[in-house]
C-alpha cells in the first residue's frame, strides 16, 4: 500500500512539472518559429523606403537651383564636415565646391552635379541626420515667403495662361531674375507691382486665383529652370505697342511671347 502511494505521488509530481512547463514550451516554438522582424529584415525595410524617394526625385540638381531640396543638400553636406557656407536654400559656386569634394571622397564622378548616384551615396552616408528647429530654413532677403510664391504664380496665370508650360515657366523665371538684377526692385511684390511693367496689374488680372499649371510653372522656376536664358523682359509682339521693347537684345521666343535681355 505505501509503495503505491508512494507511486501516484511521484506520478502527480511528473504531471504537474509537465503542466507547468507546457507554457514555458510553447512560448519558446512560438518565438523561434516566427522570425519576427530581425535586423536583416529592418534594414532591407530601410534600403526599400530610400529606393522609393530616390525613385521620386530623379531630376539632377546643380548651380543657380533653388529651394527646399537644395536646403536640405547643404544640411547634410554640412553635417558631414564638406560645407561651411550659408544654408539658405540656393545652390552657389561654394554649393558646388563642397559636391565635388564629397564625390572625390566617396569614389564619385566628380563633376559638382548631385544626380541619383550621389543624391544615394549622401543620403545614405548622412541617414542619422535630422532637421532639428536650428536647422529650418530661414527666410533671408532673397528668399520668398508662401505670400511672395503665390503673388509669383498669379502674375504667372495672368500674363501667360494659355501659353505653352514652358513659357510660363519662363515668364515666373523673368520675374526672379528681375529679383536678382541690380535694376530692379529685389523683392517680388515691388517687382510685381513696378509701375507699367506688368499689363496683369494694370487690368487687374493680377489678382485672379491661380491654377495649379502656374503654380507647377512658378515652383520650377523657383528650383531654378530658368528658359528664358536669363530674360529680363518679354513681350507679345502682336499685342505690343512700345517701341522701347523692341530695341531689347531679343533671346528667343517661347509659345507667343519673345524674351529679351
Amino acid at each position: 500500500m505505501m509503495h503505491r502511494k508512494k507511486y501516484y505521488f511521484w506520478i502527480g509530481m511528473v504531471g504537474l512539472i509537465y503542466l507547468l512547463a507546457i507554457p514555458f514550451v510553447l512560448y519558446f516554438f512560438s518565438n523561434d518559429s516566427q522570425p519576427s522582424v530581425s535586423t536583416e529584415t529592418k534594414k532591407i525595410s530601410t534600403v526599400s523606403k530610400d529606393q522609393r524617394m530616390y525613385r521620386q526625385d530623379n531630376r539632377i540638381y546643380r548651380q543657380g537651383d533653388r529651394g527646399g531640396y537644395v536646403w536640405e543638400l547643404q544640411n547634410r553636406l554640412k553635417f558631414l564636415g564638406f560645407y561651411t557656407g550659408p544654408v539658405n536654400g540656393i545652390f552657389t559656386e561654394r554649393t558646388t565646391r563642397a559636391v565635388r569634394l564629397f564625390q572625390y571622397e566617396f569614389g564619385l564622378v566628380v563633376d559638382g552635379l548631385v544626380g541619383v548616384k550621389t543624391k544615394e551615396k549622401l543620403w545614405r552616408a548622412t541617414r542619422h541626420w535630422q532637421p532639428n528647429a536650428q536647422d529650418q530654413p530661414v527666410r533671408a532677403s532673397h528668399g520668398f515667403s508662401q505670400r511672395d510664391i503665390q503673388l509669383i504664380a498669379q502674375a504667372v496665370h495672368a500674363e501667360a495662361r494659355g501659353e505653352p508650360y514652358i513659357g510660363q515657366v519662363a515668364v515666373a523665371a523673368v520675374i526672379l531674375n528681375r529679383v536678382e538684377s541690380d535694376k530692379f526692385p529685389n523683392t517680388p511684390s515691388a517687382v510685381i507691382f513696378q509701375p507699367l511693367a506688368f499689363t496683369a496689374v494694370a487690368d487687374g488680372q493680377i489678382w485672379l486665383t491661380p491654377n495649379e499649371e502656374a503654380k507647377r510653372a512658378t515652383q520650377d522656376a523657383l528650383n531654378g529652370w530658368d528658359p528664358s536664358g536669363g530674360a529680363l523682359y518679354y513681350f507679345n509682339p502682336a499685342t505690343a505697342t512700345s517701341k522701347w521693347i523692341w530695341s531689347r537684345p531679343q533671346i528667343k521666343q517661347i509659345g507667343k511671347h519673345i524674351f529679351c535681355r
